[in-house]
C-alpha cells in the first residue's frame, strides 16, 4: 500500500518532517514525504524525499494545485501545519479526499469555533470549561475591569499581537494596535500546551501537556513534559464535546487554585515533536490509520522528558538551492 505524505507550508518544520520519516522506516513500510511550500527558503523541505510548490492559500487556484499535487505524488494523508489553511482545507475536504487522500484536519465546525478566539470564549464558557474572563465593551465603556489585562486578536495565531496590559495607557495604545482584539483578565501560572492526537471517530489516542518553559516567536523553545491527571482529564473533555480529528493543540495555564483553557489549534503544534519524542508517536499513528488499524490509546509516556531545542542550518550552493 502507498503511504505518501504530504505536509503542507513546511516552513521550518524540520523536526516533524524527520519524525515522519522515522515513523515511516521503523515500520518498514514504503512511502515518501513530500513537502510543499510557497518558498524555496523553507528549511524542511531540504530534509524531505521530495518538494513542491505551493501557491497561497489565498490564491483561487488552491485547492486545484493540490489536487494536481495529489494526483501526481499519489498522495495518501494532507497534513496542514498553519492556521490560514485550515478553513479552505475543511471546506474542500470532500472534494480533495476524492483523490484517494485523506485529509487529518476537523470538520469545519470544529475550525470555525477554534480560528476565531471569541468562539472559543463562548465554547469553554457554554461547556462548563474555565477560561480567563472575556472583558465586555460594556465594561470597557465603563472601565469596570482590574489591570493587568491581557489582549490579542481575534483570530491570531502563534502569539502574534499578544500582549499582557499593565495600565489604562497600554490599554488605549494595544486596543488600537492589536487588529480585532479580544481583551481577557490575565491569568498568571505556569503555562502548558497540550499535544493530542484524535482519530478518525474522535477518540483520543494521546494527549499530553507539556510546560511551556521558555518560547520564541510564539513557539516553544525549551519545554517538559508534565502528566498532569487534572490537565489531562479536562482535555479529554474537551476533545469528546469538540470532536476533533487528527493533531490538535490545546493550552491552558495552571496556578496553585485553577487551570484555565484560552485556545485550541486543531493542527500539529511547533513543539509537537517533544511530545512524540516523548512516546506519542502521532506520524506513527497517522501510518497506522491509513492502513486500517484500529488504534489505542497511549499510555507510555515518558514524563518529565525536557526539551532544549535549538536552531541547525542548512548550507546550499546557488546550484543546490530548489527553483519552486
Amino acid at each position: 500500500m502507498n503511504n505518501n505524505i504530504l505536509i503542507l507550508s513546511a516552513g521550518r518544520r524540520v523536526e516533524l518532517v524527520q519524525k515522519f520519516k522515522e515513523a515511516r522506516d521503523e515500520l518498514d513500510i514504503t512511502g515518501e514525504i513530500i513537502a510543499a511550500d510557497m518558498s524555496e527558503q523553507a528549511s524542511a523541505i531540504y530534509h524531505a524525499d521530495k518538494y513542491e510548490k505551493l501557491v497561497h492559500v489565498k490564491n483561487s487556484k488552491y485547492i486545484d494545485s493540490l489536487i494536481e499535487l495529489c494526483n501526481k505524488h499519489n498522495i495518501s494523508a494532507i497534513i496542514p501545519t498553519i492556521d490560514t489553511e485550515l478553513p479552505v482545507l475543511a471546506n474542500n475536504k470532500e472534494k480533495l479526499e476524492k483523490t484517494g487522500t485523506k485529509v487529518f484536519i476537523s470538520d469545519q465546525e470544529v475550525i470555525d469555533i477554534c480560528n476565531d478566539k471569541f468562539n472559543t470564549y463562548d465554547f469553554f464558557l457554554n461547556n462548563d470549561i474555565d477560561t480567563p474572563k472575556l472583558i465586555t465593551d460594556i465594561e470597557l465603556e465603563k472601565e469596570n475591569y482590574n489591570f493587568p489585562l491581557f489582549i490579542k486578536p481575534k483570530d491570531g495565531s502563534s502569539s502574534e499581537n499578544t500582549f499582557k496590559v499593565n495600565n489604562q495607557k497600554e490599554l488605549d495604545f494595544f486596543t488600537d494596535y492589536v487588529p480585532e482584539p479580544i481583551i481577557l483578565d490575565f491569568i498568571d501560572g505556569e503555562e502548558f500546551t497540550i499535544d493530542c492526537f484524535v482519530d478518525f471517530e474522535h477518540n483520543p489516542i494521546s494527549i499530553v501537556p507539556r510546560q511551556r518553559l521558555a518560547t520564541r516567536g510564539g513557539e516553544i523553545s525549551k519545554g517538559k513534559i508534565v502528566l498532569n491527571d487534572d490537565i489531562i482529564a479536562e482535555s479529554k473533555k474537551i476533545i469528546e464535546l469538540l470532536k476533533p480529528i487528527g493533531a490538535i493543540t490545546i493550552q491552558c495555564i495552571k496556578d496553585d487554585n485553577s487551570i484555565k483553557f484560552f485556545e485550541i489549534n486543531p493542527r500539529f503544534g511547533g513543539g509537537s515533536p517533544i511530545s512524540i519524542t516523548a512516546g506519542a508517536n502521532s506520524p506513527e499513528y497517522i501510518y497506522r490509520l491509513l492502513q486500517g488499524e484500529s488504534l489505542k490509546e497511549e499510555r507510555d509516556i515518558k514524563d518529565g522528558l525536557v526539551a532544549l531545542r535549538y536552531d541547525q542550518a542548512v548550507f546550499l550552493d546557488d546550484s543546490e538551492v530548489v527553483k519552486l
